[in-house]
């Protein structure tokens, strides 16, 4: 039992480590920007390493890179590189975006661009970690364990307090969506009658009733 134990948070930890840890290619071209969004928590420590591949193309191509915040505030922006880093501290939750265009580059051309990006545990040194704490073995694999489950246990409270927050839209928008259909609902019944009356006016007037 324990060793299954063990087995289903190993599990848990990889997935963590994962899903805080991904290194994409993108295809770049003079066409348009490209763009990739994360969702983050807030006081989530935010690292990011990109750069391009340029050998073989005759003219050494170069790029622009900006992070935005979910608010819009620029985190990082950078002109006509061929490689950066970014690195900051998510002040509050939401989409964090990364765009990327190309400065340099002939019609037609296509370049790939690398994008290491790594949130929360993934960003931490566990050898300086381990050296400074004096920890190794088993002793390291259950401090990173502790705080895997740590970050798990966060990311779920944050599921949760998002899913609250759903509903209390929702609930809110089918309060206004029944007001509004009662308010309706009354209009055309008003208006029915006042045309009931007026026909009936009519006719009497016309002497067809």
């Amino acid at each position: 039992m324990g060793r299954d134990r063990a087995g289903a948070v190993a599990a848990v930890t990889v997935w963590w480590l994962a899903r805080c840890a991904g290194a994409v290619w993108l295809e770049l071209a003079t066409t348009a920007t490209k763009c990739l969004s994360e969702e983050i928590q807030s006081n989530v420590v935010v690292i990011g390493d990109y750069s391009i591949l340029y050998e073989g193309h005759p003219v050494r191509p170069l790029v622009s890179a900006k992070v935005t915040s979910p608010y819009g505030d620029v985190l990082h922006h950078s002109d006509k590189v061929t490689h950066g880093q970014f690195a900051f501290t998510s002040a509050e939750s939401g989409n964090y975006l990364a765009c990327f265009k190309v400065e340099v580059l002939e019609k037609g051309m296509v370049i790939n661009l690398n994008l290491d990006w790594k949130t929360g545990i993934a960003t931490r040194d566990w050898d300086a970690i381990a050296k400074r704490e004096k920890l190794e073995g088993i002793a390291l694999e259950l401090v990173k364990l502790e705080t895997a489950v740590r970050g798990i246990h966060e990311n779920l409270l944050y599921l949760k307090s998002k899913e609250a927050d759903m509903r209390d839209v929702s609930e809110w928008t089918n309060a206004k969506i029944t007001l509004l259909s009662l308010v309706s609902l009354t209009v055309c019944i008003t208006v029915s009658v006042l045309q009931f009356r007026h026909l009936k006016q009519y006719f009497r007037k016309k002497k067809l009733i």
